[in-house]
């Protein structure tokens, strides 16, 4: 399995992160070719994020109805197209509409991965398979640090985007034509017992609680840790790029460590017949502390704050393994996807509203205002401990199964 099913989604998801944390190094250089204030610069990396919220529930179906392969290896053509106009790109709107094509092409590539674990592996071990997935797209994000930036000193940032056109397009043949097909991944549903299966899972309350606490910490470590933690160490931190490539490969060494860590914690406190919500709330309660440092101005050791709270904020992760043990297997395309909406919708509004909070302060030496980050951080730290709290007080819902079978 793990060649002809692992290997190949993961590689999807791969590009998908690299393409996800790209703007990282290039946005500095994009936003000084085409005159971009940190609003549009959010904007246009946020839009990203936008892309794979609005089209979770419907690829969701489409996941569930016709399975992973052929859905995932179709769409990342389409991520392939949208980096090609990225790089090829003109005007502001040419970059946006390339940005959303690339977000529209990977935005089921994680969670395809997901329900072909579902469909291919025993239930005792997707959470350790779902966190062996987020670890090897972090491969994606390490490749757009140190390894990009030394790229950046012999090629522009559109010959970079055309290379990740090639990978892409390279990702989708692995898929289609290693992947087996199996019968299971066709439902017989009609189309409308399928949304009306979304609708049951909206209304569950735990999934609710699942999904604002995920949206909350997740969207603030990935809308930091594609953009807005490489402006602060330069602006705060006083870093130069290759400074701030070789820091962004220790932040996302730490998102790889937790990502293992914390999918086998939760595994094997499911094989103990455990919960695993004093995990997700207990790594999401140090993210939170680790957050609340960098806002109070803390500076002295802050990489090593960053790499905590990147670290730390992956158990949030785990919901997506909590809510597929709680609903039938033939939800798991439309579990994950409508958990995704939440939580890329968050990702969405959180780095875009860094950088209207950003813009808010004149800006300083070709940076941001190293004052402005505190309000910026502050928000999104907030956030996070508001959607902690509700999920801590819904943990008795989170222990009881929701029998939806019907749904399915």
């Amino acid at each position: 399995m793990t060649w002809r099913v692992f290997l190949p989604f993961v590689a999807g998801y791969y590009v998908s992160y690299a393409f996800r944390s790209i703007n990282a190094l290039l946005g500095p250089e994009i936003a000084a070719e085409f005159s971009l204030g940190a609003a549009e610069l959010g904007l246009l990396t946020s839009v990203y994020f936008l892309a794979f919220a609005l089209l979770q529930i419907p690829f969701g179906v489409l996941l569930d109805r016709y399975g992973p392969r052929r859905v995932d290896a179709g769409l990342l053509v389409i991520a392939a197209t949208g980096a090609l106009a990225y790089a090829l790109a003109s005007s502001f709107a040419g970059l946006v509409a390339g940005r959303v094509l690339i977000g529209a092409g990977v935005a089921v590539a994680l969670m395809a991965s997901f329900q072909a674990f579902v469909l291919w592996y025993p239930m005792e071990r997707i959470a350790t398979m779902n966190s062996r997935a987020f670890a090897v797209g972090i491969l994606g994000a390490i490749t757009v640090t140190v390894p990009l930036e030394a790229a950046l000193r012999f090629a522009d940032w559109r010959s970079v985007m055309m290379g990740f056109a090639v990978l892409a397009l390279a990702a989708s043949a692995f898929i289609f034509f290693v992947v087996p097909e199996r019968e299971r991944e066709r439902s017989r549903a009609s189309l409308g017992d399928t949304l009306g299966a979304i609708r049951v899972l909206i209304a569950d309350p735990a999934l609710r609680r699942v999904a604002v606490m995920a949206s909350t910490t997740q969207s603030a470590v990935v809308a930091l840790s594609t953009l807005w933690i490489a402006t602060w160490l330069r602006d705060v931190a006083g870093y130069d790029r290759a400074g701030v490539g070789q820091a962004l490969l220790v932040v996302n060494l730490a998102l790889i460590a937790g990502f293992l860590v914390f999918g086998r914690l939760a595994d094997e406190r499911v094989r103990l017949g455990a919960s695993t919500l004093p995990i997700v709330a207990g790594g999401s309660a140090l993210a939170a502390l680790c957050l609340g440092l960098l806002v109070l101005g803390v500076v002295k050791g802050a990489l090593a704050l960053w790499a905590a709270f990147t670290f730390f904020g992956t158990a949030a992760t785990l919901g997506y393994s909590m809510l597929s043990r709680r609903f039938p297997k033939g939800l798991a395309g439309r579990v994950n996807t409508t958990l995704n909406t939440f939580i890329f919708t968050g990702m969405f509004l959180a780095q875009w509203a860094v950088g209207l909070v950003l813009e808010r302060w004149p800006r300083s030496n070709g940076g941001y205002a190293p004052e402005a980050y505190s309000w910026a951080l502050g928000i999104l730290w907030a956030a996070q401990l508001a959607g902690l709290a509700w999920f801590w007080s819904g943990r008795g819902l989170l222990a009881s199964k929701n029998p939806v079978d019907r749904a399915a």
